[in-house]
């Protein structure tokens, strides 16, 4: 597998302050080329992971339910080009889960069929109640995508997180995983989540935050960034519940000052604006959609003021 160039660690106090102003920070730059990508002029918005300065697209893709489409030609073959858009619009992270159904199995078509692109940032999970059916299943994993190692492993909302996080550190050590991480959804276990952030040598988080659901700002954001642990946000469209409230609603006047063409980019902007985080992975079975999504990696970020003003303006439809 090839080896990724790593950036310089970002000064911690610098990360602080930055997440103190809620300003945008000065250390998101441009993502390397990607093979048939985006125009090299168009620069996408990059975020560096903590613990090792190496940075990735802010918008990635998930799978939960939507790449679950069994072995069906046609439809793994559409999802190949669901893939196909995402890293032509610069994405790298790709999310999913032995939870998923077939979503892993239809993700590592996609990538066969693909090539398997140099930038696609490989992340799944362990979900198993015993330690040692974990290394069975995150092997099971590897051969499902066809990668020799995962950039990054994650405990699946927190089942068995003691063992399986143990087996975790072994791996990085080995080399097996780059990354070692912790997820939960829904706002769930919130105060176990803050336990595990605090005590154990993580490098991502993973944790519902939206801009509807914005409990993580209080606690779980700002003791990412003070442990320097990258922060994954799911559920940014409340499956797709946000897009459905909105999308017959118009945007602000004052959109393209966030860089929105749409209502998932004006979401997603929210997002990916927060100095915290580091990554958002909306899902999506449709070409047309994950291009939308991938426009929010494009124009202006959104600073603590423009921040507060989306907030109250969705808060008043």
């Amino acid at each position: 597998m090839p080896q990724r160039s790593f950036r310089p660690i970002m000064d911690r106090r610098r990360f602080l302050r930055g997440l103190a102003a809620g300003a945008t920070l000065p250390w998101w730059g441009a993502a390397a080329p990607l093979v048939g990508a985006r125009p090299a002029d168009r620069p996408i918005l990059t975020k560096p992971i903590p613990t090792s300065g190496e940075s990735i697209p802010a918008i990635g893709m998930g799978t939960w339910i939507t790449f679950n489409v069994g072995a069906d030609p046609d439809l793994r073959d559409h999802r190949a080009r669901v893939l196909e858009a995402f890293f032509a619009g610069g994405g790298g992270l790709i999310d999913s889960s032995p939870m998923y159904g077939s979503s892993e199995a239809v993700v590592g078509h996609g990538l066969r069929t693909l090539g398997h692109p140099q930038s696609a940032f490989s992340a799944t999970k362990v979900w198993h109640m015993l330690t040692g059916a974990g290394e069975d299943q995150m092997a099971e994993s590897r051969e499902l995508w066809g990668v020799e190692r995962f950039d990054l492993m994650q405990v699946h909302n927190l089942v068995n997180w003691e063992g399986h996080i143990e087996t975790l550190k072994a791996d990085k050590d080995a080399g097996r995983i780059r990354y070692l991480g912790v997820t939960t959804s829904h706002g769930r276990r919130h105060a176990e989540l803050e336990r595990v952030m605090t005590d154990q040598p993580l490098d991502f988080v993973q944790l519902t935050y939206n801009i509807r659901d914005r409990e993580a700002e209080q606690r779980l954001l700002p003791l990412a960034a003070e442990r320097g642990i990258a922060v994954i946000a799911n559920r940014p469209f409340r499956q797709k519940a946000l897009i459905r409230r909105f999308q017959d609603r118009p945007l602000p006047a004052w959109a393209d000052e966030v860089g929105a063409a749409n209502w998932p980019q004006f979401l997603l902007k929210f997002i990916v604006s927060h100095p915290a985080v580091t990554c958002a992975i909306p899902a999506t079975s449709r070409v047309d959609h994950m291009r939308e999504n991938m426009g929010a990696l494009h124009g202006p970020v959104p600073d603590a003021e423009l921040r507060r003003r989306m907030v109250t303006y969705v808060d008043n439809l």
